[in-house]
């Protein structure tokens, strides 16, 4: 294993055991738990020794952090990158492949063959999707090459504090006016404001298209809450029960986000085009 971090232990005003230092020291693992973890592994050396959690630590000696070596199994498919510096990243995900899982083609197993490698001492081994489109679901898709940046996302998303804006295709004409849909989702509550953006004359079919934005971030909510309201998005195969049949996948896409750059207070928005299935469609859009 390579070496991902070295300290030289200077003069201590008390005794510390290597559990409780490491936890100090090191900027990739910062907590108590992973040093524990890390020293499990034997990825912790002191004076060139496996470090033991119990180790009493004394001034002048060298600890070591080692960066464990893993195969991982690259999935080779190309993605858009719409933007990526040291700490994130952000794709637009190909609808048809699941964010990540148990799976080989996944996206996550595809950002290693995209993505250049962050020069931070935390970078990720690999890096980390921030959250999780579904499969048939295509659009942005934010990502962390940095544990900072990752925690630093993961927490945005906890507290509410990133915006996301989807795009949909659904059966029927929706109403003028903004609708917010409140229907608990597994017993736990779920928010997302729906607007109208234009109506479609699909042979003899009326659609419409919208913009959706989930203030809370349960599975499958979007498609769950237009359906459950009579608006089942086009191509949907598991939520209410569509009147027209459609075999091109699922027309919803993540068409932009808002957020904090987890280095700092600057606000970064990222905005795509429609998807090119969309655009059949959009070409006879009435605007409301």
């Amino acid at each position: 294993m390579k070496i991902k971090e070295i300290h030289i232990v200077p003069q201590l005003s008390e005794k510390i055991r290597l559990q409780e230092y490491a936890a100090s020291i090191f900027t990739s693992i910062t907590t108590r738990s992973a040093v524990k973890k890390a020293i499990k592994k034997q990825q912790i050396l002191v004076d060139g020794e496996i470090g033991q959690t119990g180790d009493w630590i004394l001034e002048g000696q060298q600890i070591e952090l080692l960066q464990p070596q893993k195969q991982q199994k690259v999935f080779e498919l190309r993605l858009e990158v719409i933007y990526e510096d040291d700490h994130i990243a952000v794709i637009n995900k190909p609808a048809g492949y699941p964010t990540s899982g148990n799976y080989h083609k996944t996206i996550k197993n595809a950002l290693p063959f995209n993505l250049q490698a962050s020069k931070e001492i935390d970078k990720l081994e690999i890096p980390q999707p921030a959250h999780r489109l579904d499969n048939p679901t295509s659009g942005i898709l934010l990502c962390a090459k940095t544990n900072k940046a990752l925690i630093e996302l993961n927490r945005q998303f906890q507290d509410k504090e990133i915006q996301k804006t989807y795009i949909a295709i659904v059966e029927g004409c929706f109403p003028e006016e903004q609708q917010i849909f409140n229907d608990e989702i597994e017993e736990k509550q779920a928010t997302t404001a729906v607007k109208l953006l234009g109506t479609i004359m699909f042979k003899s079919a009326k659609l419409s298209l919208l913009e959706a934005k989930p203030l809370t971030g349960r599975t499958h909510q979007i498609r769950i809450h237009l359906a459950k309201n009579g608006f089942p998005i086009l191509g949907e195969n598991l939520y209410g029960s569509p009147a027209i049949p459609f075999k091109k996948g699922l027309f919803l896409t993540s068409i932009a986000v808002n957020f904090k750059h987890p280095t700092g207070s600057a606000q970064q928005y990222f905005k795509i085009d429609f998807p090119k299935k969309f655009k059949r469609f959009t070409d006879n859009l009435e605007h409301s």
